[in-house]
Formats: structure tokens, C-alpha cells, sequence
């Protein structure tokens, strides 16, 4: 066996958190080692991580990628994106409801294709890969063909990916609605195929409740009850027409977050978008019912939906569980960084300070417990998965000058999450293997290099 096939050392300035900097303080929350390393196992997890002058004799025959001084952190973490929307950033509308209609809808027609489905799938997950992301929830379209196209892509990149096939049958095109008995069989046989094969997992899908019927409201509720290690995921409380929508769809509820909670949906597993207008006693239910709200900046600012604030969702007599998600194609970047740094100007606004330690906690310890997945992802720490994610801090000249400023850790990760994007991202392992590399070294695996190549294809497209 050679020492390539038993793992790797990456060397760098190594990052990881162990705990909620919001929380203990970044002092016990973090731990930094400018002169670092991590090594992955042939497994593709990670076996050792502490100073490079320290690594243990056994690993010094590994073959070694080392990368100075750019930073080296758990891969980023996106808590909310959508598969068939890939292509559609900046498509304009004037509210959420209009931009639906007019071009998420017909976009989202064209994956009844297999083949279109089994096209775009590679594309779609080119892109997290170049911009550092290596999990992802990740919305998909009412076609089982669909599902399928993604999750076989990310199997094969042994990529940690959580989707599942939307259930939604009316106010929607006839060709995006399903019957709510067929859509929880399709479901059912979605889940006994893909969840928890390899890294894989299974989300139960409702659009949101505007595009549900209370019969496919209650199989989804059903089908969490039977299948209770999947996720729940769905849209809450986006923009004030919705609100105004299910006020008069479903006239029995208390409230928006109520219709989901009356069909068994809210609980430890269950992760909604946006959460911009929830009231008092919604952040209280969810809160004891441990649910989770995925802050979308680019994509509530683009959309005019609202500014969402965090200090009335994370308040602490009753903290709302809290994820972030760059939410394509409403969402207007691929990029968690760029993400990170309109979450900050948006809590700004709402009289909040986001340090730079809880952005970076956010999109990688905190968005892999907000998925369930905290025990595998998030963390450099010995028996999870080596996914990584390589920072330069002088990717561009704009970058290059802000750090010949910083004094701290914090700058040097304040000034990626505001001056940054995929250009700062120098290299992206998934399971211990490279599979993007900014400055064009060969990949570990012909998969990889494969995925490299696609990406550098549809930038010179584009």
C-alpha cells in the first residue's frame, strides 16, 4: 500500500471550533494553530490534528499539500439551497410570490427530464465545491427523477448531501403538482433507497404550506413520525404576502408556524428558511419543540422580503436553533463567505454585531448541528469526515491589502467574510480528497479532476 493510498497531510493555519464562541467565548470555543495540520486517513476521516512540528512519526511518510500560511478550516456548511434554481440567480421579481411564478416555477418544469436532471446535477455541485462548500440541505424539485439525478452525483463524489423530493399540490402549474398519496409513496421509496447510504441523507420536502393541501400535510407529518431520523424541511414565514396567504388558506391556525406544528412537522429535525416575521409565541414553540431557522440574507434582500433579526430569533429566554444558507436562486451567491458578510450588514442593521467567530461557527459547527450532522461534519476533530476548505487571506489584491492590516485572527476572518468569495478559496477536500484547487495542481482523484475541469469549462462560458 502506498503512503498516498493510507492518507495525507494538509499543512496550514489550522481552525476549527469545539463550541459556540457566542457562548463559552472564542478562547474555549476555538482551536488555532498558525503552524498546523491535519491529517486524512485512507477512510477519508480525519486521524490526527494539532501543531505540523508535532505530527506523530508514524504520518511523516504521508504525501503532504501545504499551503503556508492560508487558512485551513471544516468545509462550509450550507443549511439551504435549491437544485433546480441553480442557474437562475438575479432573475428579477417583485415580491416572492411574483418571482415564483414568473421563473422558478417554469425553471423547475425542465427537471421532469431525467436527462436534464442528470445534467445539471455535476454543474450544480461544481459550483458549491469551487466556492468551499462541502454539505449542503439542499431543495430539489416535485420529480423523483430529480432527486435521483442528485443524489447519485453526490454519492458518487462521496459528498455529504441531505435532499429529498418536494411534495406540492396546488396553487402551483399543473405540471408541478403531485397527488399527496403518490408524492409519500415516491418519498417512502426515496428514503429505503438513499437515506443514509454512504454520506447521504433524507429530507421530507413540503414547499411550503401555501403549495399543500392538509392531506399532503398530514402524509408528511405521517412520514416524519415513521421516519424520524430524516429531516423536515420547508419555507416559514418568508414575506408578509405569504403570511397574508396562509392567513386566509388555513383559517384555523393560530399562526404560520401553527399549520406546520398541527401536522406533526415542528420538532428537533425540522429546518425552515427565512423565519423574517415570526411572532413571540411562534419563536416560543419553536424553541421548546428545538426546530431550526436558516438565516437567507442575499436572498431576503434581493427579494425584498425582509430583514431578519437575530436578536429577537436567538433571544435568550427562548433561543431559536439558528442555521445560515445562501438560498439559490433567490439567494444572490454561491458563496458562504459573501453570505457571511451580508448576515453581518443585515444584523447591523437590526442593532446586532456578528463577530467574526460566530459567522465562521455559523457556517460550519453550527450549520452541521443545525442538520443533524454535528457529530460528523463542522469540526477538524479525530473520526470525522476530513472536508476541508482552504482560505487564502491574500487571494486579491483588495484582500492582500486589508491583511497587511490585520493584527488578529479575527481580522484576518472578519475581512474573508466581508471582502471575500470563491476567489479565496485556494482548495476544497471532500473525505480526504482534493477535489478543487484554485491554482490548478492535479487533483488527488480522476473524479476530481474531472469535477475541476467541469467547473473551469463553464467559467470560461460564462
Amino acid at each position: 500500500m502506498t503512503a498516498g493510498a493510507r492518507g495525507r497531510v494538509v499543512r496550514g493555519s489550522v481552525l476549527t471550533f469545539r463550541a459556540d464562541p457566542a457562548a463559552v467565548g472564542p478562547r474555549r470555543a476555538l482551536r488555532f494553530y498558525r503552524q498546523g495540520a491535519v491529517v486524512a486517513g485512507e477512510e477519508g476521516r480525519i486521524v490526527w490534528r494539532g501543531p505540523h512540528a508535532r505530527l506523530p512519526d508514524v504520518f511523516k511518510d504521508f504525501p503532504i499539500d501545504d499551503y503556508g500560511e492560508a487558512l485551513i478550516l471544516p468545509g462550509l456548511i450550507d443549511a439551504h439551497i435549491h437544485f433546480p434554481q441553480h442557474r437562475m440567480m438575479a432573475a428579477p421579481g417583485r415580491d416572492l410570490l411574483d418571482w415564483l411564478e414568473r421563473f422558478t416555477f417554469p425553471e423547475e418544469k425542465r427537471y421532469a427530464s431525467a436527462s436534464h436532471a442528470r445534467a445539471a446535477a455535476p454543474l450544480f455541485l461544481d459550483r458549491l465545491i469551487q466556492h468551499g462548500t462541502t454539505a449542503a440541505l439542499v431543495f430539489s424539485s416535485v420529480h423523483r427523477v430529480a432527486v435521483e439525478a442528485l443524489f447519485t452525483e453526490a454519492h458518487h463524489r462521496r459528498q455529504a448531501i441531505i435532499s429529498g423530493k418536494t411534495m406540492m399540490d396546488r396553487n402551483a402549474p399543473a405540471s408541478l403538482r403531485d397527488d399527496p398519496s403518490i408524492a409519500c409513496k415516491e418519498s417512502e421509496a426515496l428514503i429505503e433507497r438513499w437515506h443514509g447510504r454512504d454520506r447521504l441523507r433524507y429530507a421530507i420536502t413540503v414547499r411550503f404550506a401555501i403549495t399543500s393541501s392538509e392531506a399532503q400535510l398530514q402524509n408528511a407529518g405521517a412520514l416524519a413520525a415513521r421516519y424520524p431520523d430524516c429531516l423536515v424541511h420547508s419555507h416559514l414565514s418568508e414575506s408578509a404576502e405569504e403570511i397574508d396567504r396562509i392567513r386566509r388558506q388555513f383559517p384555523w391556525a393560530k399562526h404560520y408556524t401553527d399549520v406546520y406544528d398541527r401536522f406533526g412537522l415542528v420538532g428537533p429535525r425540522s429546518v425552515f428558511a427565512h423565519g423574517i416575521h415570526l411572532g413571540e409565541s411562534e419563536c416560543r414553540l419553536l424553541a421548546r419543540k428545538k426546530a431550526v431557522i436558516v438565516h437567507c440574507p442575499t436572498s431576503n434582500t434581493f427579494l425584498g422580503s425582509g430583514l431578519f433579526d437575530i436578536g429577537h430569533i436567538a433571544h435568550p429566554q427562548r433561543p431559536v436553533r439558528l442555521g445560515i444558507a445562501t438560498d439559490i436562486g433567490g439567494g444572490t451567491s454561491y458563496s458562504m463567505l459573501q453570505t457571511m458578510g451580508e448576515a453581518y450588514k443585515v444584523a447591523m442593521l437590526r442593532g446586532r454585531n456578528l463577530s467574526a467567530f460566530d459567522l465562521f461557527h455559523l457556517a460550519t459547527r453550527g450549520n452541521a448541528k443545525s442538520l443533524g450532522l454535528g457529530d460528523e461534519i463542522g469540526s477538524l476533530e479525530s473520526g470525522y469526515w476530513a472536508d476541508m476548505v482552504v482560505l487564502d487571506p491574500c487571494a486579491t489584491p483588495v484582500l492582500k491589502a486589508r491583511h497587511a492590516l490585520s493584527r488578529s485572527l479575527e481580522d484576518r476572518l472578519f475581512a474573508l467574510s466581508i471582502l471575500g468569495d470563491d476567489r479565496a478559496v485556494r482548495a476544497t477536500y471532500i473525505a480526504g480528497r482534493r477535489v478543487w484547487d484554485a491554482k490548478g495542481s492535479s487533483p488527488e482523484s480522476s473524479s476530481a479532476a474531472d469535477v475541476g475541469a467541469d467547473v473551469g469549462r463553464q467559467n470560461r462560458k460564462a
